[in-house]
């Protein structure tokens, strides 16, 4: 049995976020309001959500579009700088190339730049294995050297589709209905690959490899995995734990190999983000809400891998799946 305590947790994080959602917050025939400023509480409030559930098999990206439609990020009006001219950012499809920088724009890129809290949870929980693989690039440890290149090949099909499906993505898929499609359908995997791995499990005492002894092949199918992970709901976390599993790693392992990833794909992520509207968040976005949705989502990160390394080893996916089974019953309700 699961116990309670962790059934209140990650049940509280659902209630908190859907019930802090207005109905009309999705109003789509209603005029679009007058675009605000970020404030302090947007980004505490959003930085927490990003932390909780950026390694959390229940999807960052999904969470913070419904807790943008929450906070009335989610508008579509022309976001000023501090001069009250609009921005403007590329637009191929536009007729002039360009079209204004908007409310939801900053709130989407602003959920990207904060991942960098969640890097740097990463990197100072696990120093040690980042440790290795310095040394392996020195020459000193053959094993993190191992380590690095797989890493690096299971990173590969995400860096060349996140760069062509980036845009497409972002039109297509940044809204509720997909979200609790993406819910639903990764519940129903979790579930599948939880019974799989247990009835596995039950038949064999093999601890599964070391992260520097998968093969190529393995690190590809984690790889792989993790693209289906850009579409917002599904969760990077819980495809490359999932990937993990199928390879053959433990539920720690896989866990601490999801981990590293993420700080390759996430660093990445936030990256290109920041490269690509840096600019107009900077004049948009003010400094000290940045910076403190970053250290909200570090601290909120830490806590929640030191919790799910430990809650993985004993009771596995499947609390995950109902989570996100009743997430996406409760936002239908909600928008309905």
């Amino acid at each position: 049995m699961i116990p309670t305590l962790h059934r209140s947790l990650l049940f509280g994080l659902l209630a908190l976020l859907v019930c802090a959602i207005p109905a009309s917050s999705l109003a789509s025939d209603e005029p679009e309001p007058p675009a605000r400023q970020f404030t302090y509480s947007d980004a505490a409030i959003l930085g927490l959500v990003e932390g909780l559930t950026e390694y959390l098999p229940v999807s960052s990206t999904g969470h913070l579009i419904l807790t943008n439609a929450a906070l009335g990020l989610d508008s579509d009006a022309p976001l000023p700088d501090p001069e009250g001219n609009i921005l403007w950012i590329k637009d191929p499809e536009s007729e002039n190339g360009q079209r204004p920088f908007t409310l939801a724009n900053a709130a989407d890129a602003y959920a990207i730049i904060i991942q960098f809290g969640a890097i740097l949870a990463v990197v100072i929980l696990y120093w040690k294995r980042l440790l290795t693989i310095l040394m392996g690039i020195l020459g000193k440890d053959p094993n993190g050297l191992r380590l690095l290149k797989n890493l690096i090949v299971a990173f590969l099909p995400a860096a060349v589709l996140g760069l062509l499906l980036d845009d497409w993505i972002e039109a297509a898929l940044f809204g509720i209905l997909p979200v609790v499609i993406a819910l639903v359908a990764g519940a129903l995997l979790m579930l599948a690959v939880e019974f799989w791995h247990r009835r596995k499990r039950s038949h064999s005492t093999d601890a599964g490899p070391d992260l520097h002894e998968l093969s190529s092949r393995q690190c590809l199918t984690v790889g792989f995995l993790q693209c289906i992970a850009m579409w917002p709901g599904t969760s990077r976390s819980m495809m490359t734990i999932v990937g993990g599993y199928l390879v053959g790693l433990s539920p720690v392992r896989a866990a601490e190999f999801s981990f590293l990833l993420g700080l390759i794909t996430l660093s990445a992520a936030s990256a290109y983000k920041a490269l690509s509207v840096g600019p107009q968040i900077l004049q948009t976005v003010p400094l000290g809400p940045l910076l403190l949705g970053i250290l909200v989502a570090a601290l909120s990160a830490a806590l929640a891998v030191k919790w799910l390394v430990s809650f993985l080893t004993r009771h596995g996916l499947g609390l995950f799946a109902w989570y996100r089974l009743g997430l996406a019953a409760m936002v239908l309700l909600t928008f309905a």
